[in-house]
């Protein structure tokens, strides 16, 4: 069965930057368009970030230029990359199957404050 494990999320201050990784199982990254997604309490789920099977990112316009999405097939591993962080970046991130959505994982949490 597909597993989806987030982590990298925290407490950090406007401007700053963190990491998130996707370690998945039951399925090939590679394989597969993987996506970020982020959730604020009382707000439907967002697309954030994606990269296609060949490579290709994309991202909301919200988060172009200060995210990065990327993967690491070796490890079969989705990150994203979050730099100039704004408080309106905070919320919970949560890694999937863009066109075809499985279990969701936990998700983690990002909070941007001072």
């Amino acid at each position: 069965q597909v597993q989806l494990v987030e982590s990298g999320g925290g407490l950090v201050q406007p401007g700053g930057s963190l990491r998130l990784s996707c370690a998945a199982s039951g399925i090939i990254i590679s394989s597969n368009y993987m996506g970020w997604f982020r959730q604020v309490p009382g707000k439907q789920r967002a697309f954030v970030a994606g990269v296609m099977r060949d490579g290709t990112t994309n991202y909301a316009d919200s988060v172009k230029g200060r995210f990065t999405i990327s993967r690491d097939n070796a490890k079969n591993t989705v990150y994203l990359q979050m730099n100039s962080l704004k408080p309106e970046d905070t919320a919970v991130y949560y890694c999937n199957r863009v066109n075809l959505l499985t279990a969701w994982g936990q998700g983690t949490q990002v909070t941007v404050s001072s």
